[in-house]
């Protein structure tokens, strides 16, 4: 009897231990909070400020990106560290302003592209760091890094690649032997429409590692040109009358298709409450080339105007930190890495000379303003950014050149107060002489520390609404 008593007393203590490690939301069971998250990067590709639901979209129903939002914080001053993909890409993985190391511009296409163009290796990835820390690691979609082998994902702590190299690719084949689709190193004998491509992979990837910790950069080309969309995906937009929007339309919904599969598969192995998920775009919305909208941001990509710079930026991980909470303060893309690595249970070395921050404890309302002030620099274009005030050159402010080595200066910039005219229409400039000589100040010391552009590769071209 007294044995029996004892194993019932075990049994009951049991327990209590595994009801206090596990909880319940739904239908969705969270692991043990001892095991190290997943962490999922998802990465649109052109996306503008207002395409999402969430953030005033009304002709292209975006259910599961606005769900992000919903269960997670949605970040309406959420920045990137360049107006356009390639460099946006390398201060995602780095966590380091990448004018630090010379990563100012896009590589280029790949028979034009020097062989040192690339990711520098002299840069350790988010990959790299998690791979350390007991991680498997996977990248789907485009890496826009470099085309040497010595640049290719799997050299750069990825141990799964299916994607391909470039900037940009078609959305219906694999004919470019400059820049296939590729698993891993070996081009794909067929192509169907790579959106669902890519998100069957992602659906693969979790299916596969389900039972340790893995981190997996989504990094979808959508929206993207080329235009090129499916009849299952046009045909949900009968009512847009503009073949352009039309098209983006069918496509960024294929994409939000595919980010719903990505989160029932978690669901499904009751991993979302064990995965912290990121979403955000590469820079805002390149309006003439694929009619996304910016609204009521002015400017587009590759400008250092606010709708070049500030995108969707949504955080989730259920039962950690806010479900439904927008917040205010500037982030950046740089941010990613720290919070992902904090997340991981790593501690952040002084010696990686992050620019990033850790935004747990800020979510948590431990910690107020991630960021004095966040930086851009892009040929002749600049801007800064500290508290409501901006100061900004870009196209129509004294920067016409978007691809010029080492011509940025803060003399001439414009200022705004975004609090008052996010549209930036009002120039304080010569009301706010001091405001002007404290950001001149800060960005200029900023300056200071950078490496000159390691390429150009278009020469000086003036800035176009691509």
């Amino acid at each position: 009897m007294r044995r029996l008593s004892l194993t019932l007393i075990i049994l009951f203590l049991l327990s209590l231990v595994i009801a206090g490690q596990f909880s319940t939301d739904g239908n969705t069971q969270a692991q043990p909070r001892s095991q190290k998250p997943n962490i999922l990067v998802i990465l649109a590709d052109d996306l503008g400020y207002a395409d999402i639901g969430v953030q005033g979209c009304q002709d292209v129903p975006t259910p599961h990106i606005d769900s992000l939002a919903r269960n997670g914080v949605r970040f309406t001053n959420g920045y990137v560290s360049g107006p356009y993909c390639s460099p946006t890409r390398a201060g995602l993985l780095t966590g380091r302003y990448q004018q630090r190391y010379g990563h100012e511009f896009n590589p280029g296409p790949p028979q034009n592209a020097d062989p040192d163009v690339g990711l520098p290796l002299t840069e350790t990835t988010l990959a790299d760091r998690l791979k350390a820390l007991g991680y498997t690691t996977g990248l789907i979609g485009k890496w826009h890094l470099g085309h040497e082998p010595k640049f290719h994902p799997q050299k750069r702590g990825f141990d799964e690649f299916f994607g391909f190299l470039g900037g940009a690719h078609s959305y219906l084949s694999n004919d470019n032997s400059q820049n296939y689709v590729m698993r891993d190193s070996e081009p794909v004998k067929e192509v169907s429409y790579l959106t669902d491509m890519f998100g069957g992979e992602a659906a693969s990837f979790v299916e596969r590692h389900k039972d340790k910790p893995w981190f997996l950069y989504m990094a979808f080309n959508a929206d993207h040109t080329p235009m090129h969309a499916t009849e299952k995906y046009l045909s949900r937009f009968p009512n847009i009358s503009d073949q352009l929007r039309q098209k983006f339309a069918a496509m960024h919904s294929a994409m939000d298709d595919n980010i719903g599969r990505l989160l029932e598969t978690l669901r499904k192995h009751k991993l979302e409450q064990n995965t912290l998920i990121f979403f955000l775009s590469d820079n805002g919305g390149p309006t003439r080339a694929n009619s996304s909208r910016n609204t009521p941001l002015r400017g587009f990509k590759a400008q250092t105007w606010e709708g070049g710079i500030r995108v969707p930026f949504i955080i989730q991980w259920r039962g950690t930190i806010p479900e439904g909470k927008v917040y205010d303060d500037p982030v950046i893309q740089l941010d990613v890495l720290p919070t992902a690595l904090a997340a991981a249970g790593s501690k952040i070395e002084s010696v990686w000379k992050l620019d990033g921050v850790n935004l747990l404890p800020y979510l948590e309302g431990k910690k107020k303003t991630p960021h004095e002030a966040l930086f851009w620099r892009f040929g002749e274009q600049m801007a800064v950014r500290m508290g409501d005030w901006k100061m900004v050159k870009a196209p129509g402010s004294g920067a016409e050149f978007a691809e010029r080595r080492g011509a940025a200066t803060a003399s001439g910039a414009h200022l705004y107060n975004l609090a008052k005219d996010v549209e930036e229409r009002t120039n304080l400039a010569d009301h706010e002489p001091e405001k002007v000589k404290q950001l001149s100040t800060v960005w200029t010391k900023w300056n200071s520390e950078l490496e000159e552009p390691r390429w150009t590769p278009n020469r000086g071209r003036r800035n176009r609404n691509r």
